[in-house]
């Protein structure tokens, strides 16, 4: 986790929605959404797929589809009112050189007919106003900081002469070449395989303290985050219904749906045993919503939560909840039994996949 972090607000989120028009329906994605990010720091957003959570940073960017509409909150950024930006190239001095964006699919965000260094020296001469031999150089640096061996050789290759993670590596470089403030990295591991995930995420630790810039890490795997948020919001049916530091959602976490994505953790699964899955599907973001979204696919679920939606209820200065289990007329009810010892077992669990790594290098150096 991050040592950078301030008490600066960067970006701050207040009251968001979002609404899409599909087949003369309304489509309510965000709903009243606030948060902040601060400088320097990590701020995941989990959550199933459908969550909202794409959506929500698209938003930071002026990246919606032409069927969606901010209807209401604002977004600011360092003094700018993002939500007042209604055309292109007024996104265009913030869209890359203050906010960059890594997707999860890296084929999605390179030119299959332009150059791996062409693609970079580009953005470095539009953003930087460079000329194209040093731009040329920078991308060479970049490509050779994020990971590319023989940078030089390998700068007139073609994306399809990439693995997919070389491609990640490269679609970071790009992000980076903007030199950008806050980077949005929307599931930039789900497309690669556990070891190349495992080297991802070190090489964008490792970039994010050397350029220090600030991060939204969107991903739909709490395991994922758990090395590298400082905090952690967690997202269901287009609202945030928990926001705490990592120790605090991993190790107290206070609404079931929480609970329910730290049980379903393959890291907590026992051999022999099914691992946990969350019943039901998340409710029709076209419906209007009665009471807590969470309550028909939640067993501990509440009378009051089929009733009405329950307030954020504030648990500690960092740690908040959208939960009626936290009303003091509520009931007293434990979490489940296998998140009850996380921090001792996840403990365990990262001691023996650095053990497996370690094996994995050294037969590798070996070789």
């Amino acid at each position: 986790m991050s040592e950078e972090s301030t008490n600066k607000t960067i970006l701050k989120v207040d009251d968001l929605s979002v609404n899409f028009q599909v087949r003369g329906k309304t489509l309510k994605a965000i709903h009243h959404v606030s948060l902040d990010l601060h400088d320097g720091e990590t701020l995941a957003i989990v959550g199933e797929s459908g969550s909202g959570k794409s959506v929500l940073t698209k938003t930071f960017t002026g990246m919606l589809e032409q069927n969606g509409k901010v209807v209401g909150g604002t977004i600011d950024y360092n003094g700018t009112r993002l939500t007042d930006i209604k055309t292109d190239k007024e996104w265009v001095k913030y869209r890359g050189k203050e906010l960059a964006t890594i997707f999860q699919d890296p084929m999605t965000s390179l030119d299959p007919i332009h150059t791996i260094g062409s693609q970079i020296s580009e953005v470095i001469v539009k953003h930087q106003g460079k000329s194209k031999a040093e731009a040329k150089k920078m991308a060479i640096q970049l490509m050779t900081r994020t990971g590319i061996t023989d940078a030089a050789r390998r700068y007139s290759d073609y994306p399809f002469q990439y693995s997919g993670g070389m491609r990640q590596r490269i679609v970071i470089a790009i992000a980076l070449a903007c030199h950008p403030k806050i980077l949005i990295c929307d599931e930039p591991t789900t497309a690669l395989d556990v070891t190349t995930q495992a080297q991802i995420l070190d090489l964008i630790r490792e970039l994010k303290n050397e350029y220090k810039f600030s991060m939204i890490f969107i991903t739909h795997d709490l395991g994922v985050v758990a090395s590298i948020a400082d905090r952690i919001a967690v997202m269901y049916s287009g609202r945030i219904i928990e926001i705490g530091t990592c120790d605090e959602i991993f190790y107290d976490p206070r609404h079931p749906y929480t609970w329910s994505l730290l049980s379903s953790l393959p890291q907590l699964a026992t051999k022999g045993d099914n691992l946990y899955s969350i019943p039901g599907t998340p409710p029709s973001l076209y419906a209007d919503i009665k009471g807590d979204a969470f309550a028909p696919r939640n067993p501990f679920a509440l009378k009051a939560d089929f009733k009405a939606e329950p307030p954020m209820f504030k648990i500690s200065d960092t740690h908040y909840a959208q939960t009626w289990l936290l009303d003091p007329r509520a009931p007293k009810i434990e979490k489940p039994k296998i998140i009850q010892n996380l921090h001792e077992r996840m403990e365990k669990q990262m001691e023996s996949d650095f053990m497996k790594r370690a094996e994995t290098e050294d037969i590798a150096d070996a070789n």
